[in-house]
């Protein structure tokens, strides 16, 4: 009797143990995105490529639901309470384009201790229990700032047009304009303005200061969004239009296009950042709700650089009125965490 006991025991710890098994793998997860700013084409693909990624896992049975949601005036205490209402609305993970690398810090720790999984990308947070995903924004100031000591060895003005104040993209990018600054000390950044990564609002600050800009600039460093407006303001102005760094917009490499064909040519390049890291930051918070331990706290993307032969393929496979973008499938980013852990690069872009 003891014997069948024991057996009928193991029996039912057996059965229950695969109900909660099963039950775990048939959780469809609630995920919620908040979005500091969604005033540009860049920020608008980016929420349409999250959509994408989530319709695709919903259709899959993987998620019930992976809602989107922008603050309306930009401010990091709006996104605090937003991340705190999402908190108390229960959702197993909240992913944050995040609007400061601090002032969040509270309510992303709010999250975490009650068991929520958070995550940055783009714009990262320093709250050391959430996971990142960063590009590599630093290398995208140096890019630039290196090839405009390329094509003028003897150096020159500059003018700096930055994106949004207090954010880590601004800064990363600024930083790394500063760090070739130091190995090229005769360029010369002259003054500085923001364009908040939106053409209209770079050209009209752009504008604004040129009355007092030396007749010298030979270029303009950006951070994507800005190219466009500031040729304009430059135009406008009756002013030799520098060399202004694009930034993948369509608009932006039309421009380059028209002004390269003109007798005199024009050279430049183009930088940004992809809308579509919000499908890698999906598919990785995906991973870490499966299993928190098996992804890095902190992971590194590249930005995308055009030159001159690359142009004529970008224009060609970018939509009018949008930006390069690529969506990251699922199978891409298992590879990409996996190499990370690795200590290997990232696997080939998969073309869209």
């Amino acid at each position: 009797m003891k014997k069948v006991l024991l057996a009928l025991s193991a029996f039912v710890l057996v059965v229950a143990l695969s109900g909660s098994a099963s039950e775990a793998a048939a959780k469809k997860w609630r995920i919620a995105l908040s979005n500091d700013y969604a005033g540009n084409i860049w920020r608008q693909t980016m929420l349409n490529d999250w959509k994408a990624a989530a319709a695709e896992a919903k259709a899959l049975g993987l998620i019930e639901e992976a809602p989107d949601f922008t603050i309306n005036d930009g401010s990091a205490a709006e996104q605090a309470a937003q991340i705190q209402n999402l908190i108390l609305e229960g959702y197993d993970a909240i992913v944050i384009q995040a609007g400061s690398p601090t002032a969040l810090n509270a309510a992303i720790r709010q999250g975490i201790d009650a068991g929520i999984v958070m995550l940055c990308y783009e714009n990262a947070t320093t709250e050391k229990d959430a996971w990142n995903i960063i590009p590599s924004y630093h290398d995208m100031g140096l890019t630039q700032t290196d090839f405009i000591a390329k094509h003028f060895p003897s150096g020159g003005n500059l003018l700096e047009v930055r994106g949004i104040a207090g954010t880590t993209v601004n800064e990363d990018i600024h930083n790394g304009i500063l760090e070739s600054l130091k190995r090229n000390p005769n360029l010369k950044v002259v003054n500085e303005v923001y364009g908040n990564w939106t053409q209209s609002v770079a050209q009209q600050a752009v504008a604004g200061i040129i009355p007092s800009l030396p007749n010298d600039i030979i270029a303009v460093v950006t951070q994507g969004g800005d190219g466009l407006g500031t040729v304009n303001a430059f135009q406008a102005a009756g002013r030799k239009i520098p060399m202004v760094i694009m930034g993948n917009r369509y608009e932006e490499l039309e421009k380059w296009k028209e002004l390269k064909s003109r007798p005199e040519g024009y050279t430049t390049m183009s930088v940004s950042g992809l809308p579509g890291i919000s499908t890698i930051a999906f598919w990785t918070t995906l991973e870490v709700l499966g299993d928190p331990t098996s992804v890095p706290k902190e992971l590194h993307v590249s930005v995308p650089v055009i030159y001159d032969d690359q142009l004529d393929h970008f224009l060609e496979i970018t939509p009018k009125g949008g930006v390069v973008t690529i969506r990251f499938p699922q199978s891409w980013v298992k590879e990409f965490i996996a190499n990370a852990k690795a200590g290997k690069p990232a696997p080939a872009a998969p073309s869209n």
